[in-house]
């Protein structure tokens, strides 16, 4: 693991300091992250309720990498390279949609939804062996209570091998397998990718900055705990509350639990009726990052519960924005070099070891 410089207070209790503003503010910082964190690693891409019926599709980006992800004619849900291995075309331009076969645009080549070449036009014959093995290039991908998450490395460790006892833990909420994917919000944050995932791995800001929040959970019994490359936050609700007209003593979820998976995946679960969220942070450029909310529900007509639900999420989340925002000011300033970790912050301390691991440093 990484090692960092330290202080002591008076008593010779050591704190030890947090990463150095460069990881927050150098271009070539992420350049190493792209390479060796979010190219080397599960990332979640979707939900199976996206992909309901044969040939349906939905694409996104991973690392910078155009990925297409499908269900096929066997009902397996596949991922591939959105690239065309003819002359490298974007296969796919639509964000999600249903095909019987696969199409690029620019000379008309044809692929089965399981990724193999169906017909290259101007190759017959003979000619045709030249080009019988130019299929799609797939992408590992697994799926795990319904979410679909692929890694661009075929080295990587499995899913379940690589988040320990998670999945375990995810399953005990019984309610997770009526889920579909409902509502995403996608929000650009001034700020670099980490300096969220630290906001949400501690809650020491939550009194000052998230009045709702500790109005709703008992913050008395709060507790963070890490575990494999994930870890876990939460607690149960106050005595007779309530947001909106969701009445969280008598709600299917009666305390708030949050994850983090390693590097940069959130997934909660609120009080109130069945439910859960996640939350990506995907990096632009070294300052600036993408907030993709993605909420999930048993229908996508919320009831009014569900709706007050959604609002509370996206009011705490509103105030972590405008936090890290004003946090990104900070690292350009020369008066910032490296803080200090409180005494409750294993869970940034986790994955700050993690993120100078993963970098070599």
């Amino acid at each position: 693991m990484a090692t960092y410089n330290s202080v002591k207070n008076a008593s010779n209790r050591t704190f030890e300091r947090v990463l150095t503003y460069d990881k927050y503010t150098d271009p070539k910082v992420l350049e190493k992250e792209t390479e060796l964190i979010f190219s080397k690693t599960w990332q979640l891409v979707g939900h199976v309720s996206q992909l309901e019926k044969q040939g349906s599709f939905f694409t996104t980006e991973v690392a910078g990498e155009p990925i297409l992800v499908v269900r096929g004619k066997d009902d397996v849900i596949r991922a591939f390279y959105n690239v065309c291995p003819h002359r490298a075309t974007q296969l796919e331009k639509k964000e999600s949609g249903d095909k019987k076969i696969l199409q690029c645009s620019y000379h008309g080549w044809t692929f089965k939804l399981d990724g193999q070449l169906n017909k290259a036009p101007n190759f017959s014959g003979e000619d045709s062996a030249c080009v019988q093995d130019a299929c799609l290039r797939s992408i590992r991908l697994e799926v795990l209570e319904s979410l679909i998450f692929v890694n661009l490395d075929d080295n990587a460790k499995s899913l379940s091998e690589s988040y320990g006892d998670f999945f375990e833990k995810l399953s005990e909420f019984s309610f997770l397998s009526s889920l579909k994917r409902t509502h995403q919000k996608v929000r650009v944050v001034k700020a670099n990718w980490k300096a969220y995932i630290d906001n949400y791995l501690e809650c020491d800001h939550c009194h000052v900055a998230h009045p709702s929040f500790v109005n709703t959970l008992d913050m008395e019994d709060y507790q963070i705990i890490t575990c494999d490359n994930y870890s876990i936050q939460g607690s149960i609700v106050k005595p007779d509350k309530k947001y909106g007209e969701v009445d969280l003593n008598n709600a299917e979820m009666q305390g708030g639990t949050f994850y983090w998976l390693w590097p940069n995946l959130m997934l909660t679960i609120y009080p109130g009726p069945g439910n859960m969220a996640t939350i990506q942070m995907i990096p632009q450029d070294h300052e600036t990052c993408l907030a993709v909310y993605t909420y999930y529900f048993k229908d996508e007509n919320l009831s009014k519960e569900e709706k007050d639900l959604m609002e509370f999420a996206e009011q705490v989340r509103q105030e972590d924005i405008e936090l890290v925002e004003m946090e990104q000011v900070g690292f350009a300033s020369r008066a910032f070099n490296q803080g200090i970790y409180s005494p409750s912050e294993k869970a940034i301390m986790q994955f700050h070891e993690m993120v100078m691991e993963a970098l070599n440093e």
